[in-house]
């Protein structure tokens, strides 16, 4: 008999109060512990602090602290905490910025209540969740910035960390998009081994998110291989 799951703790951020009420209403039903929600930037970061959710599903157009400088502060005080953007805009200025503020995934306004839950479902355990079409956008944004040279190392440059076979293995997956569940069921893995790699993996290479991962992988050609 498998154990019961502590229930997924998510905070909701947005500044319209009926729609705010309406995402934390069904999240909820769904099963979330909605431990807070929040209607500007700055009540954002206090809260987030205050009540450690798992998941922050945040809009970006936010008064007094925009989105993105949340999410910044909010994963670097907190590089666990997962943010989902849910945001009316599919700019993808909006959507690359979000990213590199820290965002795991991106989901458009327009997108159903079964879409959201299995959204911040997926956040959650790490995996980065896009509406379709601007996944392809962010990968080809890291593929582009990867082709740029490197700036050259000086004599003193630390040399690059050494990872196992099997974090490398664990990473070039992750480089070509799969879940941890895919992953996990294509080495004949757990899910935890998948996640705990990955964690040893962002440690020993000093990186923050799963998203930075993926360049890292991509610079060196792991997604080609």
């Amino acid at each position: 008999m498998s154990e019961a799951r502590e229930p997924i703790k998510v905070m909701v951020v947005d500044d319209h109060p009926m729609w705010r009420d309406a995402v934390a209403r069904d999240l909820a039903a769904a099963g979330f512990d909605v431990v807070a929600t929040a209607g500007d930037g700055e009540q954002a970061v206090r809260r987030a602090r205050a009540t450690d959710p798992d998941v922050l599903v945040l809009d970006l157009n936010l008064p007094a602290k925009p989105g993105v400088q949340v999410c910044k502060e909010v994963v670097g005080a907190d590089p666990a905490l997962r943010v989902l953007v849910l945001s009316a805009s599919g700019e993808h200025a909006d959507v690359l910025e979000a990213v590199k503020s820290g965002a795991t995934g991106y989901l458009l306004k327009s997108a159903s209540t079964d879409e959201l839950i299995d959204a911040v479902r997926r956040t959650a355990v790490g995996d980065p969740v896009f509406t379709p079409g601007l996944a392809g956008l962010v990968l080809g944004e890291y593929r582009r910035l990867a082709s740029e040279p490197a700036p050259a190392s000086g004599p003193d440059e630390p040399k690059a960390p050494q990872l196992t076979d099997r974090e490398t293995e664990v990473l070039r997956l992750v480089a070509k998009g799969l879940s941890y569940k895919q992953i996990a069921e294509r080495l004949v893995i757990s899910h935890r081994t998948v996640q705990n790699h990955v964690q040893n993996t962002l440690g020993k290479l000093q990186l923050h998110n799963r998203v930075e991962l993926v360049r890292y992988a991509i610079e060196r050609g792991l997604d080609d291989e």
